[in-house]
């Protein structure tokens, strides 16, 4: 599985990604989790908000910070 996190290294987008790392813990998967800080790789994914958490290339959720319990649907949703 492969995870993005976009967004410039703000605190919403660290807590994204602490959060996803959590998750993909808790659910004891393989998965590559990286930032893309870039801005024109960011506006290549249509995301005009960030923190943005990608899964397998699909924008999940962008504009702003899901508890933890959403990116736990969210990601075992994907995995499905």
């Amino acid at each position: 599985m492969e995870i993005k996190i976009l967004g410039g290294g703000c605190a919403n987008c660290k807590a994204l990604e602490r959060l996803t790392r959590e998750v993909i813990e808790e659910l004891n998967l393989n998965a590559n989790i990286t930032e893309v800080k870039d801005i024109q790789k960011i506006l290549a994914y249509g995301v005009m908000s960030t923190p943005a958490l990608v899964v397998n290339e699909k924008v999940l959720v962008s504009g702003r910070v899901p508890s933890k319990n959403e990116i736990l649907n969210l990601i075992k949703a994907e995995v499905q």
